[in-house]
Order: C-alpha cells, then structure tokens, then sequence
C-alpha cells in the first residue's frame, strides 16, 4: 500500500508490436512513472473484445506498480468500436489458439526488454482471457505467474475441440511452469463448478502449485462493474485482493 506522501504518476498509452507472424497489433500499455525496476503482467482480453473495461484493467495494475500490456487479440479485424470488432471475431468463429498464443507472448517478451523491467511476468485474463492465460503459460513456460478468472474452456470435451482450438488447456497442465490463481463463481456454468473440480484434480494430481477460490452468490463475470446483472461487489473486492497478495508473492 502506498504512503501518502510518495510519489504517483503513470503513462498510458496505444503501442504497436509485432504478433503472430509477424503482423503488428495495437496493444494497450500503461507503466508507473520512475526508475523501477517493475514487475509486468500481461492481460488477455475476454470475448466482448478489447474495450473499456480492460484499459481500465490495465491502468489499475500499473497504478500497483506494474508494468501492464493488454494486446488487442482482434487487431487484424477492420477497427471499430470495441463490441462490433468483437461481434466480426465470433461470426468468424474467433481467433485461433495459436493466434493468441503467439500475440500474448510477443507481449511478454515487449516487457521483459524493458529498461525497467525486473524480469518477472505474469498473465492474467478473464472469461476467454482466463483461458488464453493459461494457455499461453503452458505453451510458452517462461512466465512466472498466471490469474485465471473463470476462465471457459479450460476443461473441453473431443466434440468441442477444432482446427482453431486443437487442444484442451486442462491437456496441458503438465507443461505449466509456475503458481496458477483461480477465481471462479459458483453460480457460473463456463466454467461449471464440476470443470473447476476436475481443473484442480488435475493441477493436484500433477504436483502443480495452485490457489483456487469459488464464490458463493456469483456467476460469470462477477468483477464487471459496468454489467450489473453479473457484478457482485463485495466477491470481485475480495478477488482483486487475492490477485494483489497472489502476484506480490510471485512476483515481489
């Protein structure tokens, strides 16, 4: 926590990086004003697309004292306003896993070059973005730290699987290089409280450092201030408190 009497700034700012193949994609970049060195978090983007919402998100971390990338996932879309850009990415049936792998770590390896970089990266995500996250730490195992919330999918049956999604996340558990943080809802039904048990049998099984907290009283989305049907207030100041003292610990 912060004393009053220190010093508080920050940038925000559009940046451009290269992605998946090479194509360059927006992404949104905030970092605290000072020498450092900061630890970094990159965020993953849920369905609704790459809106308000997670540029706030993205500050919010930064005002922590991190280094925060959010890339847009959708930026090889026409622009548009973030819900319609979002709309263009379902009806083409989304983005492929590999797409938002390899963009996700094109972020990481963005800010870990930097001059006030300390090295250590987390990803973290919501929705999609939960899963994107774990994801993307279990293909690229050079992360430190990984926030899932209520990440759908994670646990995927062979008639959900695709040309776009070839494989199940919970698949992959076996890769996963670091301490994974899990937030979920109880009243959810992607994922259901049954995937979440089976998610954390199979972190436990395989020997994997994890944290996992169900609320009472919440479904999907329950830290979206902006969507009062899904937020529930007192659960999602109590997750973002998980997510500070988790990251903390990992990532100092």
């Amino acid at each position: 926590m912060r004393s009053t009497d220190e010093y508080e700034g920050m940038i925000a700012e559009t940046i451009t990086l290269p992605g998946h193949g090479g194509d360059h994609i927006n992404a949104y970049y905030a970092r605290p004003l000072g020498p450092g060195p900061y630890p970094a978090v990159v965020l993953f983007h849920h369905r609704p697309g790459w809106d308000e919402w997670y540029r706030e998100a993205t500050r919010r971390f930064a005002h922590h004292g991190y280094l925060a990338l959010c890339p847009d996932l959708y930026s090889r879309f026409p622009p548009g306003p973030p819900d319609e850009v979002a709309a263009r990415a379902r009806a083409e049936g989304d983005v492929s896993d590999e797409q938002v792998v390899a963009d996700g770590l094109a972020g990481v390896s963005f800010v870990r070059a930097q001059l006030v970089s300390s090295g250590k990266v987390a990803l973290m995500g919501t929705c999609s973005g939960g899963r994107h996250a774990y994801l993307a730490a279990c293909r690229g195992r050079n992360v430190d730290a990984v926030v899932d919330c209520w990440g759908g999918r994670v646990v995927m049956q062979s008639e959900d699987l695709n040309d776009k999604y070839p494989v199940a996340p919970i698949d992959l558990t076996e890769d996963l290089p670091c301490p994974v943080l899990g937030l979920f809802g109880e009243d959810d039904k992607s994922p259901s409280p049954q995937q979440v048990a089976q998610h954390e049998a199979e972190l436990r099984r395989l020997g994997k450092t994890y944290e996992f907290h169900s609320y009472p009283g919440a479904g999907h989305g329950f830290f979206y201030y902006d969507k009062p049907a899904a937020y529930r207030a007192e659960q999602a100041v109590d997750g973002w408190a998980k997510i500070w003292d988790f990251l903390s610990g990992q990532l100092g």
